[in-house]
Parts: C-alpha cells; sequence; structure tokens
C-alpha cells in the first residue's frame, strides 16, 4: 500500500500537470492512492525548505512528490518533481501527459483561487469560535501545574468555551515552562485551542481575557525589611500594569492570587494601570476559607463541604479575620434532622466556646503557616472556583470571600483592596451589605483596614 503526495505552490503551471495526471492515475488503478496538499506561493519556500530537512531530501523546486509507505512507517521516499513524475508514470504505467502549457497556466490559475477561498473560510470558521485568552504569570511555579487542567477540563468557562493559556515568566524559567507546555498538550484537553510559553515581557497580555498573578515574594524578614519586600512586589506591578492597559481587552479580568501580598498586589496594579476596570481587579481568599472551613469540621467530625459562610476579612495574606457569626452547617449529624437544604448556625453546634476563643481564633498562624505550606492544590482550586463562580454565578444564598476595591462598606476606607463577602452573579459581583456585624467585629476591621492602609 503507498500513497503519493503531492505538493506544490498553488499558482504553479508544473502543479497543475502533476495534479492532473496523478487524478487520471488514481481514477484508473486499483492500487494508486494520491494526497494533495496545496501551498499557498508565500509560504511555499519554508514549508519545502522544512520537509526536506526532515526527511533529508534535496529539492528545490514546485512540485514536491514522494510516496509515503504506508504499512512500513518510517520516511517518505522521494521521486521528485514533475519531470521525474512523468518518468515514473510512463515507466510503470505506460501513461503520459499531453497537457498543453496554456490549459497548465489555466489550472494553475484556478488553483490558486481556490486555494485562497478555502484558506478565507477556515479563518472565517476559526474567527467564529474564539478562543478565550488566559495569561499566567510567573507561570513555573507548582500552582500552575495544578491550575491548567481545571482550567481546561470545561468545568470553570463551560463545555463550550475553548481557551488559549498563555505561560509567563522569565528566561531563566523557559525550560520549566516549556515541559509545562508539552505535558499539557500530551493531555490533549479538546477545550485547550492552544498553550504556550512567553518570556519576552514587552509581548505580555495581548488579547487576555483574564489575567492571572502568581507572583509571589519568598518572605524572609531576617534577610531584608518588610519595606524593600513591599518595593519589590510594587515594581513588578509598575511593569505589568501599563502592560495589561496597553495589550489586553478592555474588560480583562484581574485575578490576584499567591501566598504573599495578594491585595497589595491587586492594589498596586489598581494604582499603576488607572484604565483597568477597578470592579475586574480581585484577590483570592479561597484558600483561607477552605483551610479554616476544614479545620472547623475536623473539630465537628463532619464534611468539609457542609460547612459554608465562613468570612474571610481584611487582607487575606496579612493581617485577616477569620468570622463564624455567619457560618452554617449542612448534613450535620445532631439531633434535630430536616430536608436536604436545612442548616444549622455554627456557633450553635460548637459548645466548646473556649476552642474557638483560645485555639480556632488564635490558629490564624496554623492557618497560615497550612495556608502558605501548600503545595498548589488548593490555591489552584481557589482560583478556579471564583472564576467558575464569576462566569456563572455563585451558590445561591451562599457567601464567598473576595479581595475587592471598598467603596466605604462597613465603614472600611474606600480605595483599599479588602477582602469581604461578595455573591457572583450576572457575570459581576456585589458585596453583601446585608450582612450584619457586631461591635467586636466592627472593630477588628477598623484595626485591620488602618493595618492595610499603612
Amino acid at each position: 500500500a503507498a500513497v503519493a503526495m503531492f505538493t506544490g505552490k498553488a499558482n504553479c503551471p508544473y502543479y497543475a500537470k502533476a495534479e492532473l495526471l496523478a487524478d487520471y492515475l488514481q481514477t484508473n488503478l486499483p492500487n494508486f492512492r494520491v494526497h494533495k496538499i496545496t501551498q499557498h506561493p508565500d509560504k511555499w519556500e519554508q514549508w519545502l525548505h522544512d520537509i526536506c530537512e526532515t526527511n533529508g531530501w534535496e529539492h528545490r523546486q514546485s512540485p514536491v512528490i514522494w510516496r509515503e509507505l504506508l504499512d512500513r512507517g518510517g520516511k517518505g521516499q522521494l521521486l521528485g518533481g514533475l519531470n521525474d513524475f512523468l518518468e515514473y508514470a510512463q515507466k510503470y504505467y505506460g501513461i503520459t501527459s499531453m497537457m498543453l502549457s496554456e490549459e497548465m497556466l489555466d489550472i494553475a490559475e484556478e488553483n490558486l483561487q481556490a486555494h485562497l477561498e478555502i484558506v478565507e473560510e477556515d479563518e472565517e470558521i476559526k474567527s467564529l469560535i474564539k478562543p478565550m485568552q488566559i495569561w499566567i504569570t510567573s507561570a513555573s511555579v507548582p500552582i500552575c501545574y495544578h491550575l491548567i487542567p481545571l482550567l481546561a477540563n470545561g468545568e470553570v468557562f463551560g463545555m463550550t468555551t475553548e481557551i488559549s493559556i498563555h505561560l509567563l515568566d522569565t528566561d531563566q524559567f523557559k525550560e520549566i515552562l516549556r515541559s509545562i507546555v508539552m505535558e499539557a498538550e500530551d493531555m490533549a484537553f479538546p477545550l485547550l485551542r492552544s498553550i504556550s510559553e512567553h518570556t519576552n515581557i514587552d509581548q505580555a497580555f495581548i488579547d487576555a481575557d483574564i489575567i492571572i498573578v502568581l507572583d509571589d515574594v519568598l518572605l524572609n524578614l531576617e534577610v531584608q525589611s518588610l519595606e524593600n519586600y513591599i518595593r519589590e512586589v510594587s515594581e513588578i506591578c509598575q511593569v505589568y500594569a501599563p502592560l495589561i492597559e496597553k495589550n489586553a481587552k478592555s474588560d480583562v479580568k484581574v485575578i490576584s492570587s499567591g501566598k504573599t501580598f495578594a491585595n497589595l498586589k491587586a492594589t498596586m496594579l489598581r494604582t499603576y494601570g488607572p484604565s483597568i476596570r477597578p470592579e475586574n481587579i480581585i484577590a483570592i481568599a479561597t484558600s483561607w476559607e477552605n483551610a479554616a472551613k476544614a479545620m472547623l469540621a475536623r473539630k465537628l467530625n463532619m464534611s468539609t463541604a457542609g460547612v459554608k459562610d465562613v468570612i474571610v476579612w481584611g487582607n487575606i495574606t496579612g493581617s485577616n479575620y477569620i468570622d463564624l457569626s455567619h457560618a452554617k452547617l449542612y448534613g450535620y449529624d445532631c439531633a434535630i434532622r430536616g430536608p436536604a437544604n436545612f442548616q444549622r448556625p455554627l456557633l450553635n453546634m460548637i459548645y466548646d466556646s473556649e476552642w474557638i476563643r483560645s485555639e480556632f481564633l488564635s490558629a490564624q498562624s496554623t492557618l497560615s503557616s497550612r495556608v502558605s505550606r501548600c503545595t498548589g492544590i488548593l490555591p489552584a482550586h481557589a482560583v478556579a472556583t471564583v472564576l467558575r463562580y464569576w462566569y456563572h454565578g455563585s451558590p445561591p444564598e451562599e457567601i464567598i470571600s473576595v479581595g475587592v476595591l471598598s467603596e466605604g462598606q462597613f465603614c472600611v476606607p474606600e480605595e483599599i483592596i479588602f477582602s469581604m463577602p461578595v455573591r457572583f452573579q450576572n457575570g459581576n459581583w456585589e458585596v453583601i451589605t446585608e450582612v450584619e456585624i457586631n461591635e467586636t467585629i466592627q472593630n477588628v476591621l477598623g484595626r485591620l483596614s488602618h493595618e492595610l492602609v499603612q
């Protein structure tokens, strides 16, 4: 079994003649098969160079004809150009081509027009299915490994939305980025149109719909002062923000994640990128929320998924406050039973108020170390969850904590990114201002705001 492969410039008369003879042979000979690949004249030289280099051939003109040996694998066997093919047809099949030069030129012109129409049609179809462009900064970090499958499996944006992922990092991580790209390609996600690595910062964020900022600094206050780390974060944002304004889409969504300075990164991007929509820059608090819920679930010997409405206030990766006053338990095994959506206030179920006061609230440092030790699964899940809510809405009646730009809600100063309770619906979020807070929590929020402003 063999297939004759024909490739030539769309406007080449010699390609036209070879193609017509090949069609005749295929029609009249039971074991002769032809596969034609027409190339645009502008792309021909590069294509010919690449295929000759791959196969170790010497060939310089259009067309190029070779045999693919289907049952043997390995590289194709070069037949050559038009004259070689005419000789082959004459020798093996006793058939020759009588096409005249004028006919050849007419068919070559038709070939070119047909090729251009097909290319235009393909481009049009591709343009109708525009993939969502997602950029991930500092993409060599472990979170990225876990985040890519979550974004590409269809659960975040929907099973009909294709995505393109762009991994951005510095030159020193080029090899890591390349290996991530290759692994993601090997996984063959149906909705992942493309994934690519980028180390040229000037080309960052082109056409971005979503930007996930994973940049972190390794905090070690024995090495340098907090002010120096803050300056470092500020400098990163000073580079990113103008590029986002220049290259990204006007309604780009920017998500600040990571183990350090989540609020500060969001604030700095807002400061240095004033034309980015302020409501589209948020900081992720879900890792803290989930870690706190898990700690409570272990105490109550129940599933973490049944603990809802734990609120994270303030500076997510700094001075935050875990508020249990609105927390509810679903599916908790106690004396009072109800339907599936029946819930109980958490504080009514934990009779050991001393545990909450001493162990849980003083466990901020325990939670902090838990979250900062995460290998990447938890923060990746946190980013994916919030993105899913942003595009498809959060569960009704459920509270989600997110660092958003304050407009003075809960007496928090305006213009700072502060974690507070929100709900997502119709592609937007809104602060749940009807959440009641007592005097104690109001005082805590005042202290947290002051520290964050400092």
